[in-house]
């Protein structure tokens, strides 16, 4: 299952853990990302915290969290090689992965559908 924030990030649930990222069309708004730091191994969240930064030739942009959790998992990848978010943001462009500690979360976020509108109606 994924869902999505109105901040324009991506969670995949699997469980009670959920892999998070920025979407496909906030990676298109920022253009080539040249520069990624997020939340550290063990980091505890709330839903709406600060996650990281993602910077881009146009713009620098925070990161927030679409769940509360503790930081498990930090995708290092993205860090050495930032592009991976523009060429692959919903696989490979993963930020980091949480341990869900308040699945009530889930009630603010977004299915595919809903998301989809709320990009249209955003661009107009």
């Amino acid at each position: 299952m994924i869902k999505y924030s109105k901040s324009h990030e991506w969670a995949k649930i699997d469980g009670d853990t959920a892999e998070i990222g920025i979407t496909d069309y906030a990676q298109s708004q920022l253009g080539d990302i040249v520069f990624v730091e997020t939340s550290v191994l063990g980091d505890t969240v709330n839903q709406g915290d600060t996650l990281g930064t993602i910077e881009s030739t146009k713009a620098a942009s925070e990161i927030f969290s679409p769940l509360s959790g503790e930081v498990i998992a930090v995708n290092d990848q993205v860090e050495t090689s930032p592009q991976l978010i523009n060429e692959s943001a919903m696989d490979k462009g993963w930020l980091v992965k949480i341990k869900i500690s308040n699945p009530n979360d889930l009630d603010n976020l977004m299915d595919q559908d809903q998301y989809k509108k709320f990009v249209e109606s955003e661009a107009h």
